[in-house]
């Protein structure tokens, strides 16, 4: 940015590449690859920054303060912000488009070579942002389904990856899209759950429910049916050159344009995005392979989701099947909630931000909720607002109150 000589090298990570001034469209190739990995350091910064800056300071305002709601909660914030956006964006993109509830639209006039710069930038931006919740997903507390939630977001990307390769950006927005809505349904349903809203918890959860089954039990094995019986029509087999002529299967050319070759048409954009590309029932067996598989990973989902509305049916209470075993609260907990109990004399909360009140009072008149400790082996010099000559130890001070042992 502040190096003219190094910008044409630098500037494909902040530009889109191959924008073709005649149209103002803009192509696919190896050079987007920079934009992404732009973005996946952006995302990391935003989700920190917004967690800690804008997501923290309003779970706390709202009541939150264990570490583990904290966490929760500001997880599933940043979803519901980055998801309505995006879902938001696609939207709007398919809206404009000739596949908007045309399932054939989706195939036609392909291969589309150039595309808008917004829908461009779309694809770019929620590619990078799956790329790095794969290293969310690691960086979290392990959950109960981390191995599928890591299993998604791998397909994920190959899909991403090779629809961009491949020039199917249309296909792949509906996917997205069709994925993006239940993304802000669900943690909109746990956030109101942090938050003690149990009546608004209930209706999203209903809510959720319902949009799981529509979109991911019907739209989403539509597109699926779709590449199944449109591609075959729509899509005319050969291998399409830049010029805009077809190579026929007929055609010895076509074996020497690699007609049958696999990735070599896939990652066509990647490699000579100049080059031949080519359609052939190999390559739709392929796509067909890869959504397949995303729909059993979606079943494993709904089976667990089924056993959780049948768990509330019966009467029994339901949990969240993202959370991990972690046990009760640490002591972090603890000393979070030691630091706000109540002055018994003057009726205050005690904060780090107020002056310690030195006052010889009765052990009897000490109230405080005591809660399962999982760790005794850390000390703290934190100041619960109550000054007792001779019982500075924290662990001396339980014990006087009978709380030296685990309820």
């Amino acid at each position: 940015m502040f190096f003219p000589r190094a910008r044409r090298r630098t500037s494909k990570f902040f530009h889109l590449s191959y924008h073709n001034p005649d149209n103002e469209l803009y192509g696919h190739g190896p050079d987007d690859l920079q934009l992404v990995l732009l973005w996946i350091v952006i995302f990391t910064a935003m989700r920190v920054l917004v967690m800690e800056y804008l997501l923290d300071p309003i779970a706390r305002y709202n009541g939150i303060r264990t570490r583990k709601g904290l966490v929760r909660f500001k997880e599933q914030a940043w979803l519901v912000m980055y998801c309505t956006c995006s879902w938001s964006l696609g939207m709007y993109i398919m809206y404009h488009s000739q596949f908007w509830f045309n399932l054939n639209g989706l195939w036609k006039d392909w291969p589309i070579r150039e595309t808008t710069g917004l829908h461009k930038w779309y694809y770019i931006v929620q590619w990078a942002f799956y790329v790095q919740q794969i290293i969310v997903v690691n960086i979290e507390e392990k959950r109960k389904d981390y191995v599928q939630m890591f299993t998604h977001h791998i397909f994920t990307c190959a899909l991403i990856f090779l629809s961009y390769g491949y020039y199917q950006m249309r296909v792949g927005t509906m996917i997205l899209c069709i994925m993006d809505i239940v993304d802000i349904v669900l943690p909109s349903a746990k956030l109101f759950k942090y938050l003690g809203y149990t009546s608004a918890c209930d209706f999203t959860s209903i809510i959720f429910a319902i949009t799981w089954f529509v979109t991911r039990h019907v739209f989403y094995p539509m597109v699926i049916w779709s590449v199944y019986k449109h591609t075959p029509t729509t899509m005319v087999p050969g291998c399409h050159l830049n010029d805009g002529s077809v190579i026929p299967p007929s055609d010895p050319r076509f074996e020497e344009q690699g007609g049958n070759q696999l990735w070599s048409n896939i990652l066509q954009s990647y490699i000579n995005r100049d080059g031949p590309v080519c359609w052939s029932p190999a390559l739709r067996h392929s796509f067909l392979f890869l959504l397949i598989a995303l729909q059993l990973i979606i079943c494993l989902w709904s089976i667990t989701i089924a056993k959780i509305i049948w768990k509330v049916a019966i009467g029994e209470n339901a949990e969240d099947a993202r959370s991990g075993d972690e046990g009760g609260d640490t002591e972090d907990e603890i000393d979070m909630e030691l630091a706000n109990v109540t002055h018994p004399i003057n009726g205050i909360k005690s904060s780090h931000d107020l002056p310690a009140i030195e006052e010889e009072v009765g052990v009897d008149a000490l109230s405080y909720k005591c809660r399962k400790r999982t760790s005794s082996t850390r000390t703290t010099s934190r100041s619960s607002g109550i000054s007792i000559s001779g019982h500075g130890d924290k662990k001396e001070l339980l014990g006087r109150i009978g709380c030296d042992k685990p309820v």
